[in-house]
């Protein structure tokens, strides 16, 4: 059965997009991405749906997705929940700005999209080394047997302490929540998913195993997603919108988030039962596709 989308005017079966969702979500969500980076061409390319709510439909997508992957990490007791506050902390606020800037100052995106790119380029590289490096020292491969919950040891202005696996992770909660307030200018103004730098930053340079931040990513991309959501809209209803559908189509996003809530689900329950090496593999992969899409539009032109 197929159905026509009201504001895209996508004419598709009204059973493709929520499977299209939970296939892609199932493996990104491992990796602490919710997949909507992957939505977005696929919407352009195979479903014509190009116009600026493209973005907003993703977000969609987020908000009704990424519940799933975040209980299943909360029921397992996998969610630092002191690196998640300083995650939303840090991007609600960079989110805000960012949008404000994109409508006001920055009127050509490219060159800072191919600038992100490149930083994205490198550290995709850098995960690759390190998957390479962790097999040919054979190390030891995590199953799903122990003790796979977080303990807090400190949260306070100055760092942020957890055990994990019976190792302890130490970071500094100023430069978490200012590297995340970073990250949310960057996607308000230019619609970049946060996940996809900020879950590997979180494995690559702060080495946190990817087995515990991936709960904390997704949460940051989910209050991201939630204030994008809330600014489209209301830009849509203004008279800036000038006749552009700027809105997200909630149909189609809310069939998105639909299979997306399974995937996620599915992803986070199925993700201890993966070694960090190959999880650590899926994620560069990621970032060398997001990275990829933003140098080529840059030397296509």
């Amino acid at each position: 059965m197929e159905i026509v989308f009201p504001v895209s005017g996508v004419e598709a079966p009204i059973w493709l997009p929520p499977l299209v969702a939970m296939c892609l979500s199932l493996f990104t969500s491992m990796a602490g991405v919710s997949g909507a980076f992957l939505l977005l061409p696929f919407q352009m390319s195979v479903l014509g749906f190009d116009t600026p709510a493209v973005s907003p439909t993703n977000m969609v997508f987020n908000i009704t997705g990424i519940p799933g992957g975040v209980y299943r990490y909360i029921k397992e007791g996998r969610l630092v929940w002191p690196l998640t506050a300083a995650v939303v902390i840090g991007t609600l606020p960079g989110v805000l700005i960012g949008v404000l800037l994109r409508l006001s100052w920055l009127s050509d995106p490219r060159p800072f999209k191919a600038f992100v790119g490149l930083v994205l380029l490198y550290i995709g590289v850098r995960l690759f080394q390190d998957f390479f490096r962790a097999r040919a020292e054979n190390q030891p491969v995590e199953g799903a047997s122990g003790d796979w919950k977080t303990q807090v040891l400190a949260f306070n202005r100055r760092e942020i302490a957890f055990r994990f696996r019976a190792r302890e992770y130490r970071c500094s909660t100023p430069g978490i929540v200012a590297f995340s307030f970073l990250v949310g200018i960057v996607g308000g103004a230019y619609g970049i998913g946060g996940g996809a730098i900020v879950a590997p930053i979180f494995v690559t340079f702060y080495g946190l195993p990817i087995h515990a931040v991936a709960g904390a990513t997704l949460m940051g991309t989910f209050t991201t997603s939630i204030v994008g959501v809330l600014v489209y809209q209301a830009i849509a209803i203004s008279p800036v919108a000038s006749g552009t559908t700027v809105g997200p189509d909630w149909l189609l996003g809310l069939l998105f988030g639909v299979g997306g809530l399974a995937g996620m689900y599915l992803g986070a329950r199925l993700q201890k039962f993966f070694p960090s090496a190959w999880l650590k593999l899926m994620l560069g992969l990621i970032v060398l596709f997001v990275a990829g899409r933003y140098v080529l539009a840059y030397v296509s032109g």
